[in-house]
C-alpha cells in the first residue's frame, strides 16, 4: 500500500535424499511471497538434471499442482519471488537464472541490486556476450560463469566473483552437485539457514519461511560469508567477511520482511512496535483512537498505544483476496484502488480523532486516499505518522526508490504534505531513532541511505537498469 517495494526473496533446498523438494520450494515462495509478486520461479536438480519453471504471476497462481508434479522429485532445488516494474519483461527477468556451460550447470537467485552492472554489462557485451534479460542477476550469472571456466570448483568461483560486483546481493547458487549461499560484504539484505528433522538443509530470505516448511533456524549468513553445501559437509568461506562494516537496510525491520520473522537477530515485530514508541515520544498527539495501515503499520500503531495511553483500534479490513499486482485499468479505477483493498471500520474512527499509523509515506498519493477515507467514515481528526523518517533519496541496492522527483518529503514541507494529504499533522520517526529498532547505536549495522544521503559504496553514475529495459520495451515495439 505504501507504493515501496523490495527487488525479491530467495529460497533454496538440500536434501541428503530425493524427495518432493519442488513442493517445499512451493511452499518456500508462498512464506516469501511478500517480497514479489511479479514472477516467480523454481529449479530442480535430480542428480545433475534440471528441471525448471517460472512465469509473471504469484506463487499459487504460477504453480499448479500439474506444474509441480512436472517438476518432479529431486535432492536439490532453488526457488525466487520477483519484484520489478510491471513490463514486457516481467517473463524474462523471471529467476532462478538457469545457465548451461562447458564446465556444467549452475540455477541463480539473487536479491538485491548492484552499482555496478551498468559497467560489467558492457564489458561482458564487448567481449561478446548476449544478454536476454535486464536484471542484474543476468550479469552476476555471466561473471561466475567465466570465472567457473578458470577455477576448479562452483565456490571458488563465486568467491572471486565476489571481488567483481559491488553493491547488494543475497543469492543461491545451485550447481550440479553443490548448493551455496552468499551474502555481500555490506549484508545489505538477509540471508539464513535451517534444517528440518529428516536433515535437509533450507535456505531463505527470512525465517518466517524455514517455520512454514518446519525447519530449525540454525544461524544468519554472515556479511561476505559464502556457505557451501557439498555431500554431508557444510563449509564456511571468509575470504569477504570483515572487508566493510555490516550495512543492514533498516527498511527489511521498518517494512520489507514479514512481522514474524527474525533478521539478524532481531525481532522484526518488535522493531515495529519500538518504531511505534519512538513515534508517541517524539510526535505526542491528543486522539481517541490510533489505527495501522495494514499489514505493516500495524505493529508501529500497537507500540505507538502502548507508549502513548491511547487505545489501539481496528481502524481498516483488508481485502485478503487482491495481491499487490491487482490490476486497475483505466485511470477511475486507480483512483478506487486503496478502497478496493481497505475498508474503513467506521464505528472505530466514526467521531473521534484519529492517529493513523503507517510503514511510510512515499509519494503522497496513497496516504491522501487513506485519509480520505477516513474523513468519509466520520473521522474529526487525522493525524498521520510515520514509522520510517523521510524519503528523501534515491536506493541503489534494492529498493524501489530510484529518483527524488516524486518523493513528497524531498519536494514538500511538513505543512505542504500535510495540505497535500489532507491531514491534521505529519509526523515522521526520527532519524536518530533509526538505531533503537535493532538495538544498536545510531550508524551502526544499518544502511540509511535513502533517509540521510550517506551511501555505503560508490552509486552508479547513470540508471543502467532503466536504460536496458527501455532498450527491451522498445526492440519488443519493433517486431
Amino acid at each position: 500500500m505504501s507504493n515501496i517495494h523490495e527487488e525479491c526473496g530467495v529460497f533454496g533446498v538440500y536434501a541428503k535424499e530425493k524427495t518432493a523438494v519442488a513442493s517445499t520450494t512451493y511452499y518456500g515462495l508462498f512464506a516469501l511471497q511478500h517480497r514479489g509478486q511479479q514472477s516467480c520461479g523454481i529449479v530442480v536438480n535430480d542428480d545433475g538434471v534440471f528441471q525448471y519453471h517460472k512465469d509473471a504471476g504469484l506463487v499459487n497462481d504460477v504453480f499448479t499442482p500439474e506444474i509441480l508434479n512436472k517438476l518432479g522429485e529431486g535432492n536439490m532445488a532453488v526457488g525466487h519471488v520477483l519484484y520489478g516494474k510491471s513490463s514486457p519483461a516481467d517473463r524474462l527477468n523471471a529467476q532462478p537464472m538457469v545457465v548451461n556451460h562447458i564446465k556444467g550447470k549452475m540455477a541463480l537467485s539473487h536479491n538485491g541490486n548492484l552499482v555496478n552492472s551498468c559497467e560489467l554489462r558492457e564489458e561482458l557485451e564487448l567481449q561478446g556476450s548476449i544478454f536476454h534479460t535486464t536484471s542484474d542477476t543476468e550479469v552476476i550469472s555471466y561473471v561466475i560463469t567465466k570465472e567457473r571456466l578458470q577455477a576448479s570448483s562452483i565456490e571458488e568461483a563465486v568467491n572471486r566473483a565476489m571481488n567483481r560486483i559491488k553493491g547488494a546481493y543475497s543469492m543461491v547458487v545451485m550447481s550440479a552437485s553443490k548448493m551455496i549461499a552468499a551474502r555481500d560484504p555490506h549484508g545489505f539484505h538477509p540471508l539464513c539457514y535451517g534444517i528440518t528433522e529428516d536433515g535437509t538443509y533450507i535456505i531463505a530470505s527470512e525465517t518466517c519461511a524455514l517455520d512454514t516448511v518446519s525447519a530449525k533456524f540454525i544461524r544468519d549468513i554472515e556479511p561476505g560469508e559464502i556457505v557451501v553445501f557439498d555431500g554431508d559437509e557444510i563449509r564456511s568461506i571468509r575470504d569477504h567477511v570483515g572487508e566493510t562494516p555490516r550495512h543492514l537496510c533498516i527498511f527489511e525491520h521498518i517494512y520489507f520482511a514479514r512481522p514474524d520473522s527474525i533478521v539478524d537477530g532481531v525481532s522484526v515485530h518488535r522493531a515495529r512496535v519500538t518504531a511505534g514508541a519512538c513515534l508517541a515520544m517524539s510526535h505526542p498527539v491528543q486522539a481517541d483512537v490510533v489505527i495501522g495501515v495494514p499489514d505493516s503499520g500495524l505493529d508501529a500503531a500497537i507500540g505507538y498505544s502502548r507508549q502513548s495511553g491511547i487505545p489501539y483500534g481496528i481502524g481498516f479490513i483488508k481485502n485478503k483476496y487482491i495481491g499487490r499486482t491487482f490490476i486497475a485499468p483505466g485511470q477511475k479505477t486507480r483512483e478506487d484502488k486503496v478502497r478496493i483493498k481497505l475498508n474503513v471500520v467506521s464505528e472505530t474512527v466514526k467521531g473521534k480523532r484519529v492517529v493513523l499509523v503507517d510503514d511510510s509515506i512515499v509519494r503522497g498519493t496513497t496516504s491522501a486516499r487513506i485519509v480520505k477515507l477516513l474523513r468519509e467514515a466520520g473521522a474529526t481528526e487525522v493525524h498521520m505518522l510515520s514509522s520510517a523518517p523521510p524519503f528523501l533519496h534515491p536506493c541503489y541496492y534494492g529498493t524501489d526508490i530510484d529518483s527524488r522527483e516524486n518523493l513528497i518529503a524531498a519536494n514538500h514541507t511538513i505543512e505542504e504534505i500535510c495540505q497535500i494529504i489532507d491531514a491534521d499533522s505529519v509526523g515522521y520517526l526520527n532519524l536518530e531513532h533509526v538505531g533503537m529498532l535493532m538495538g544498536v547505536q545510531k550508524g551502526e549495522g544499518y544502511c540509511s541511505a535513502c533517509f540521510d544521503g550517506c551511501y555505503p559504496t560508490e552509486v552508479p553514475s547513470k540508471p543502467c537498469k532503466h536504460r536496458f529495459e527501455k532498450k527491451l520495451s522498445e526492440r519488443g515495439k519493433t517486431k
